[in-house]
């Protein structure tokens, strides 16, 4: 029987654990993406623990001894979450069913149908129980259902397969991938907020475009993601080297090479990386900004290539022909960033999430557009940070991965070098030069209203945007010049200002 060694990273919580449950319960297995992430070798950040007692009566207790926090996890099923003292560690208590070898033979995939006694693995070595053979599809990189029924009792695990295939770096075992290809349309039942949680873990991984079109593979992505519909088949522009949905794909592609933590292996991608960070390396705080939690768990990184994936929704429905022939999508922009937001709300993603990715669709154009007749201004560059709400970084990185999907093959090491080099100028105009994209306050809607001598309203906001952009643009220093600005405008008809 194959042995599994505890982890000295996680020894002494695997140990205070059990220490603590043993008093509430006879039987406790360690079970699921644990014992796969160890014996992996990656990271660990959950440990599944499966008990002969009910877990939200357990909970509580087991909460108090271990000196954390926990809550229901899911109240129908009876999981409970304990968060542990431990930084990134949490504890999942879930109800054995029946008889273990029955309970784990009932999970969804294989490699996370194995256990070992919680006790033993508290003392450093544990065997493994694995009646699906999930230590052989473990060797083999393979995600294989334990049966049929698992995609019908929780039609999640259909995304969660792809999911796990992603993630891992494995394959979808074949007669996996065929059960899922014949449930697919099941994949619409499962409450939004699931659906959505599996899809941003495929758009976190470092390959989340082999996830979307192994989602596309299998049938899921319209099921899932109905809106992109549209965009299969819709041709652009000579410019363009895909279709609007293989442009789609790609840009997520791009994004996966541009993102990336290490340098790609292959070329082009090697040196399209390499550019990129060299010339943004006085940003020392890049990875962590990319990283960073919005909400729900979901990184900016991750926010960025759904952002990729939507960012031409709006073309199908805007695509026309002018007077020549020429083929035009006028307002796709913004046609798209109301495609998308609809998107996020129907997956109930949060209010920041929906305004994050909007503002991405709606501003992509920008950064090109803004340095058309070279360098762009200070002013075009506050204008741009003020207009994205929050995220302005996130569009120039999909900026540039949307320039590397319209050329595909075709990039040129000189074209992409001015385009990262417009990149890179804005962003040491953000970091650098803080006060074009927030210049500190010179006046106050008080000061306005009393020099001026204006009554309370909308106006008063307009004069103080004014002031903030002339700052931005180096043509007001002082308080005083500030309010014979706003005079001057308020001076001027509707039509001047």
């Amino acid at each position: 029987m194959t042995q599994i060694q505890t982890p000295p990273s996680v020894r002494d919580v695997v140990s205070q654990v059990a220490q603590s449950l043993a008093p509430l319960s006879d039987e406790a297995y360690v079970t699921g993406g644990f014992l796969r992430d160890v014996l992996m070798e990656r990271p660990v950040k959950d440990i599944d623990v499966s008990i002969g007692r009910d877990p939200l009566g357990v909970a509580p207790l087991l909460a108090e001894a271990l000196g954390g926090p926990w809550f229901p996890l899911d109240e129908e099923k009876r999981f409970a979450r304990i968060l542990l003292q431990t930084d990134g560690l949490h504890l999942d208590l879930l109800p054995l069913r029946g008889e273990l070898r029955q309970d784990l033979l009932s999970r969804d995939f294989t490699i996370d149908a194995m256990a070992v006694p919680l006790g033993e693995l508290a003392g450093g070595v544990a065997d493994i129980i694995d009646p699906a053979g999930g230590l052989r599809d473990l060797e083999a990189k393979l995600v294989r259902a334990t049966r049929e029924q698992a995609f019908l009792d929780d039609p999640l695990r259909l995304l969660r397969g792809v999911r796990l295939a992603v993630q891992l770096g494995f394959a979808l075992e074949p007669r996996t991938a065929a059960m899922v290809r014949r449930h697919a349309m099941l994949v619409g039942r499962p409450a939004p907020e699931r659906r959505r949680d599996e899809l941003m873990l495929i758009m976190a991984a470092p390959a989340a475009s082999d996830g979307l079109r192994l989602l596309e593979e299998l049938g899921l992505l319209p099921v899932l993601l109905p809106e992109m519909d549209v965009a299969r088949g819709v041709e652009q522009p000579k410019e363009h080297y895909w279709d609007v949905f293989g442009h789609s794909l790609a840009a997520v592609e791009r994004l996966d090479v541009l993102l990336a933590e290490r340098e790609p292996e292959s070329e082009p991608e090697r040196w399209l990386w390499r550019e990129l960070w060299e010339q943004v390396g006085f940003w020392e705080g890049a990875r962590s900004y990319l990283a960073e939690e919005v909400a729900q768990a979901h990184t900016r990184s991750a926010l960025l290539k759904l952002s990729g994936l939507l960012h031409d929704v709006g073309k199908p429905k805007t695509k026309s022909f002018d007077d020549t022939g020429r083929m035009r999508f006028f307002g796709h922009a913004d046609a798209g960033e109301k495609i998308a937001e609809k998107v996020l709300r129907r997956l109930h993603f949060s209010t920041r999430e929906v305004s994050l990715v909007g503002a991405m669709v709606k501003a992509h154009l920008r950064p090109v557009q803004m340095a058309q007749q070279g360098p762009p201004s200070n002013r075009a560059i506050y204008r741009f940070f003020r207009d994205t709400g929050g995220a302005g970084i996130e569009t120039l990185f999909l900026s540039l991965a949307d320039h590397l999907a319209t050329v595909g093959p075709g990039v040129n090491k000189e074209g992409w070098r001015t385009h990262v080099a417009m990149t890179a100028f804005v962003l040491r105009k953000r970091f650098e030069e803080m006060p074009i994209t927030a210049p500190e306050r010179l006046i106050r809607g008080d000061d306005l209203i009393a020099a001026l001598g204006i009554e309370p309203g909308p106006d008063v906001g307009r004069l103080l945007e004014v002031v903030r952009e002339a700052q931005a643009a180096g043509e007001v220093t002082t308080r005083a010049e500030a309010i014979e600005l706003a005079r001057r405008h308020l001076a001027r008809t509707p039509s001047e200002r």
